[in-house]
Order: C-alpha cells, then structure tokens, then sequence
C-alpha cells in the first residue's frame, strides 16, 4: 500500500487497526491525525484511542471523589469526552483537599494539592493566617497571611498518584490582595522538591507578583540596606500569570520513576528581614514538564 512520495497510505486499513496505531501516540496526534483523512477522523474518536489516553486508576480516583462531583457519566459518555472533561474540570478528591486532571498534550495526570492538604507553620493561628473562602480557588478554601515573619509550608505525596517515566514540575498557585502587600519583594523564598531519600533541587523564588516592582525596589535601595539579595534580579525567576486569573512560579523538578517512592515539597523562609501580609495561598500543583515543540 504505497502512496505519492513512497509513503504508507493507512486510510486502507480497517478503522480498528488505525484506531490501535493512534492509542500508541499522544492526545494531540490523535487530534491531529483526525484531519488526514475520513477513516482517521473516524477512527480518532474511538473509545479504543482515548481509553489508552486515560489513567488506568481512574476509577481510584472517581472512588475518592465527592458524591455528584463528577462532571461526566463514566457509563454513557465517550471516552474522549471524559478525557477532556478531566483536562478542563478538575476532579476534586479526598475531601476536596485534592484535584486531579490531566494534561491535554500527553494525557499525563496532574495532581493539585489544597492548602488545607498542606502543612503550614502557624495556619491554625488567625494572628498570622486566616482561612477563607475564595470564589476563584478550586478548593474549598485558601489561607491568606495576615502578618507573618516566619513562612513554612511542606507536603510529601506518593510518587504512585503521579504518572511514571515522567519528568514533574511543581508550582505554588497564589494571589496578591492587589497590590496592598508588603514583604515579598524583599524577602526570597527557598524551595526544595525531589524524592525522599534523594538529592533534592533547590532554588530560591521571588513571590512578589509584581517584578517590576521587586527590579525597583533593588534600584533604589541598595545603598541603604545590607539585608537586600546581592544576586543579580534578572537571573530570579519570579511569578507569572495563569489562565484562571492567579499566579504561579516552579519550585523544582523530579522524574518520577514510579514505584513507592515519595516527593517531598517544602517552601521555607524562617529568617526574614519584614512582616508579610495579603499573600493568598491556593495551592500546590504537581504537572508534567512539556518541553516546546
């Protein structure tokens, strides 16, 4: 079965044997592939393709869900369109402290962990933290720094929720209440991610939403003040914005072997020069690392 220029013409083929060529690739060629030809277009929506595209523990998770939490019919609806409800609408877990959806391009999964899946230094203490309700926030709740010196929050996970052979990066979800804070552009945050029991990466972030502000603040301040980083502001990575409206930075990178390993992730900043207020914690989101075509 040659075509022009030598080339396989698969459009020949059963739409079975396409629809099984096609569960080998990615989500994003099996949506590709739907423009070659009428049989491939057939053949991309069948539930053959895209039930390889989803997590074999899939039912786990729907078992951890809320009762009606579902944003489809795991009986009537296709596949794909269970698939792509889950790369759209999170699926909350474990008392809604977690959310799992899955990454649109390679069908890897992405876990979410709530603040209230966190733990904190001081969250239980309405001096220095508050909880509340954010119309925004996925989760239930979020925890907003009311003042606070001392930051510290840490989590470990089981490698065994994440999708094996892939490399994750790891994001703190957050906001500004606007611009009313004070704090972050002086005071850097230490982040550490790996496996338990591993080398840990280890960079430091600048969690103030606004950069230019942080660039300016460095510009004049220098002269007067020891307590200011002497690293170079244009190598610091800080914020940037996300689809829904809030901001995030990644703390660290691991390739997840599977197994029973766990991941540990901690943010910590104990030695700080200035108070900190209005900083409003989301969350921490674990995704696969997609490098760019």
């Amino acid at each position: 079965m040659e075509g022009y220029e030598g080339r396989t013409d698969f459009s020949f083929l059963p739409e079975g044997v396409i629809a099984n060529i096609l569960s080998l690739t990615t989500p994003l060629d099996a949506c590709r592939s739907s423009a070659v030809s009428r049989a491939f277009h057939a053949a991309a929506q069948s539930d053959i393709v895209w039930d390889r595209f989803l997590p074999n523990d899939l039912d786990d998770f729907i078992c951890r869900s809320k009762p009606g939490g579902l944003n489809f019919d795991p009986i009537t609806c296709s596949k794909k369109e269970i698939f792509f409800s889950l790369c759209n609408s999170p699926l909350l877990i474990d008392d809604a402290k977690k959310s799992l959806s899955l990454d649109k391009q390679s069908g890897k999964k992405c876990i979410m962990l709530g603040a209230r899946d966190l733990s904190i230094v001081w969250d239980d203490t309405s001096v220095y933290w508050t909880w509340e309700s954010h119309p925004e926030s996925r989760f239930g709740e979020v925890v907003v720094i009311v003042r606070g010196c001392w930051l510290e929050i840490r989590r470990k996970i089981s490698s065994g929720m994440l999708s094996p052979t892939t490399t994750y990066a790891t994001y703190i979800v957050f906001k500004m209440r606007e611009r009313k804070y004070f704090g972050f552009h002086i005071d850097f945050v230490d982040a550490m991610v790996g496996i338990v029991g591993s080398e840990h990466s280890v960079k430091t972030v600048c969690l103030d939403s606004y950069m230019d502000d942080v660039i300016m603040f460095q510009h004049v301040s220098r002269a007067g003040s020891n307590h200011l980083p002497t690293n170079n502001m244009s190598r610091l990575e800080g914020p940037r914005g996300r689809h829904d409206g809030w901001f995030e930075i990644v703390l660290g990178e691991f390739d997840n072997k599977g197994g029973d390993d766990e991941v540990e992730i901690i943010l910590k900043k104990v030695r700080c020069t200035f108070s900190k207020n209005s900083f409003v914690f989301q969350g921490i989101e674990i995704r696969p690392k997609i490098n760019p075509e």
